[in-house]
């Protein structure tokens, strides 16, 4: 059985996508909704674990299809933030009010791209960045860029988060 705030619902707050780079995405996305018989995050002890996420604002995937190589990266910046905004939402909402994330321990982005794309690194760096803006140092962790045939919902990125429980204080 999970506790109770395992289950937080975050409100919803509609905006329109190209506004999201200049938002805190944290700030105006909800729980995500799970595609399947899943949760968002589950938690043992001090350690949080989140199910893969990809770039879906109210249920709706923002962008579709695969990475393509002859595409500038700062295309795709928006939807790997979004999916990283939503494993950090779905981490928090097993906190209770008196946690905090304490520190990202591993991140793994999955990328579905064509066969020529090789800049895997560079766009996951675009999760690593949302995630340092938003927790400092305690962002910055291990992760894993992995190229894919294909992701849920033809989404071009999925990413899942492990995460440490710590006390609240003014980080």
């Amino acid at each position: 059985m999970l506790p109770s705030y395992s289950l937080l619902v975050l409100s919803t707050i509609n905006q329109h996508p190209l506004q999201i780079k200049k938002m805190n995405h944290a700030a105006k996305t909800s729980l995500p909704v799970p595609q399947g018989n899943y949760l968002p995050a589950t938690r043992d002890g001090d350690q949080i674990f989140t199910a893969g996420m990809t770039p879906r604002r109210d249920g709706t995937l923002i962008l579709k299809g695969k990475v393509n190589s002859a595409q500038a990266l700062s295309d795709y910046k928006e939807a790997v933030q979004l999916a990283a905004a939503n494993a950090l939402v779905a981490a928090k909402s097993t906190l209770s009010s008196d946690e905090q994330v304490g520190k990202v321990l591993h991140m793994t982005v999955y990328i579905a791209a064509d066969a020529e794309f090789e800049q895997h690194a560079k766009l996951a760096d675009f999760a690593s960045e949302y995630l340092v803006n938003e927790l400092g140092d305690a962002g910055r962790s291990t992760r894993a860029a992995i190229g894919v045939y294909t992701l849920p919902g033809n989404a071009p990125v999925e990413i899942s988060l492990i995460a440490s429980v710590a006390k609240a204080s003014s980080r």
